[in-house]
């Protein structure tokens, strides 16, 4: 992957390897949160919820057994942008001395944290496999979102997607967003979008309310949502909690 940094939906690689009538072959994907106590290094020697990093690593490892050819990480960013696929974790905004981890190419950029995280569970899943690291930006338009995943369900035959999206960040008294009545009702229709495989729900989700919200992976599970429309015959859900009042899904997905 270039290291040119495309800002637009539009930068994304060009579709190859689909049928004669230009449909794809197949996409799964694995959901998992852009939490940074995924990152050990963080956490120290209390693992803090093994239970979650327990299920992003199956999902994960799930994910990179159906065999696909290239594994998209999506997850948010300041801008809808393109990473160098070598890029790795970086954690120095949560303390200097942590620096980059995985050995990024020397003047490399750092990834973004969600990317960051997604790199290394498909590192973690023994995947060496083509991966395209792709940020969005949380004020992008729903159909914006939209035309990404379906561009991004395109660049091969076989295609895996990485979603690195939280829920709602106000689910208790000592969430981030504080405590908000709306938050659970709202989770629950992402929750049970993915659970039954019709994620007709997330691409008609309220931007707005997302945002009042918190909801960080907002722009996340609609370009999910546009990889994958039409029902996903095979979904699993791995973890669902809302550990310090943010709420976070692990599952699975197999579309057609």
């Amino acid at each position: 992957m270039s290291g040119r940094l495309p800002g637009r939906c539009a930068d994304l690689p060009s579709p190859r390897g689909v049928r004669g009538d230009g449909s794809p072959r197949g996409i799964t994907a694995a959901i998992c949160p852009a939490a940074p106590l995924l990152a050990r290094e963080l956490t120290g020697l209390d693992p803090v919820i093994p239970e979650l990093r327990q299920a992003c690593a199956a999902a994960a490892e799930r994910l990179v057994k159906a065999g696909p050819e290239v594994i998209a990480v999506v997850g948010p960013g300041r801008r809808t942008a393109v990473w160098p696929a070598d890029g790795r974790l970086d954690l120095a905004a949560f303390g200097p001395a942590l620096g980059t981890r995985g050995g990024p190419v020397p003047g490399g950029p750092p990834l973004p944290l969600p990317l960051g995280l997604g790199a290394r569970l498909l590192d973690e899943a023994g995947y060496s496999g083509s991966r395209v690291l792709q940020s969005v930006h949380s004020g992008e338009p729903a159909a914006a979102c939209l035309r990404l995943g379906a561009g991004l369900r395109t660049i091969s035959d076989r295609v895996g997607l990485l979603v690195m999206a939280d829920g709602s960040a106000c689910r208790s008294l000592r969430a981030p967003g504080y405590l908000d009545p709306r938050a659970a009702a709202f989770d629950a229709v992402i929750a049970d979008a993915v659970r039954s495989g019709d994620l007709a729900p997330l691409r008609a989700m309220d931007s707005d309310l997302a945002r009042e919200l918190l909801v960080a992976g907002r722009a996340g599970w609609q370009v999910l949502a546009g990889a994958m429309p039409g029902r996903a015959p095979s979904t699993e859900v791995l973890y669902e909690a809302d550990p310090f009042g943010v709420f976070y899904l692990v599952a699975w997905l197999a579309g057609e």
